[in-house]
């Protein structure tokens, strides 16, 4: 009797064996806090020190100063209007920069020859100074549009390029005998098997293109323009508004944040065929 009703009886679990979680969620919280610590002392010492005087806001603003600057330029669209004049910039250049940085890079990775008449020239052209080139893009294009997209296409073409090309390079001979055992032909072989493997070296080079096409828009833009948030920097230069350049510097900073985190959504859907993006 007394065995029959020990057998039933499910043990309770004590209760100071339940937290491992809670104290799991508490450790991340104290990291978090602790990580958001440092860059907090620095925004206050940075405030004290231009409320006492000791920073000049020709140096550089505080960042009380730089908040109701970013408010008044939002307020009157100026930064609004000169962020959509850079955003379709980038998007101008990065597109010209992903068609050919793909279309190359599937030529040379699939092709002995191609790789042999594409890549020297490729990789001579990564070693030089892009930036250094601008003077060139407005000699042969002129003072408009054509010298900013430019830049960003040639800065953005290389990481491209060569994360797919390394991509595709990588990929299993086996995977491509086999497709040719099954007869898919050329283009089969492109789209089942070279694509899907290349792919997370593909996103991988178009983060990092998204991050060097900012870049490059930046120098682009400070150059005679006469719109977009580089042009609100020269204009800023001039006056010495060190609030108005931190404001705008910190917009291209988060535009490259928000650009590379829509690429991390694209690649966790795209890639969620994968174990590691499962886990």
């Amino acid at each position: 009797m007394t065995d029959t009703s020990m057998a039933g009886h499910v043990p309770s679990v004590p209760p100071s064996m339940s937290p491992p979680k809670n104290r799991r969620v508490g450790r991340r919280l104290a990291n978090t806090a602790l990580r958001l610590a440092s860059p907090l002392a620095i925004i206050v010492l940075w405030q004290v020190a231009s409320m006492t005087g000791l920073l000049s806001p020709r140096i550089l603003a505080g960042p009380s100063e730089i908040i109701a600057t970013a408010s008044r330029l939002v307020a009157s669209g100026e930064l609004i209007n000169g962020l959509i004049v850079s955003f379709l910039r980038v998007l101008a250049g990065f597109s010209i920069a992903l068609v050919l940085g793909i279309l190359l890079a599937l030529v040379s990775g699939l092709s002995r020859l191609g790789e042999t008449i594409i890549d020297p020239p490729i990789q001579m052209l990564k070693a030089m100074p892009f930036l250094g080139l601008l003077p060139l893009f407005i000699l042969w294009f002129g003072i408009g549009e054509a010298p900013k997209i430019g830049l960003v296409a040639f800065g953005t073409i290389f990481p491209i390029y060569l994360t797919l090309h390394g991509g595709i390079r990588s990929i299993d001979k086996k995977l491509i005998e086999a497709g040719q055992t099954l007869e898919l032909g050329t283009r089969g072989i492109i789209r089942d098997i070279v694509i899907p493997g290349a792919l997370p070296s593909l996103l991988v080079g178009v983060r990092y293109g998204l991050s060097v096409a900012w870049l490059s828009l930046v120098v682009g833009e400070q150059i005679n323009a006469s719109s977009g948030i580089g042009y609100i920097i020269t204009y800023a230069r001039d006056f010495l508004q060190t609030d108005v350049i931190v404001v705008c510097l910190l917009v291209y900073a988060i535009m490259g944040l928000l650009t590379d985190g829509l690429v991390r959504m694209i690649e966790a859907y795209a890639l969620r065929w994968r174990p590691e993006m499962i886990a």
